[in-house]
């Protein structure tokens, strides 16, 4: 069965989506921003969203998972829970 890996921040606005996404691409680590932005309890973990397989999540989220590239920033991604910043750890 395929899986992947990946860490997420979650927010409100996409406007806050994308300050954070300029904050990492300046230098912030993805954790650290995780730990000080996103609303999601994995938040605690700095996003760390463990290994899981295809359909787990909700359906743009899965989308970005399984058809984007490991190692490269995504977002923001509208779910209905919100935006999302993605980092794609690992697949296989």
């Amino acid at each position: 069965m395929a899986w992947a890996t990946a860490s997420h921040i979650l927010v409100d606005t996409e406007e806050r989506c994308n300050e954070i996404k300029a904050e990492i691409e300046n230098g912030l680590s993805f954790a650290d921003a995780a730990k000080a932005n996103s609303k999601c309890p994995s938040s605690a973990n700095g996003g760390d969203l463990g290994k899981f397989g295809p359909g787990q999540m909700v359906p743009e989220f899965d989308k970005a998972i399984f058809s984007g590239d490991v190692g490269v920033l995504y977002g923001p991604i509208q779910t209905q829970f919100g935006y999302h910043l993605i980092d794609i750890t690992g697949r296989g």
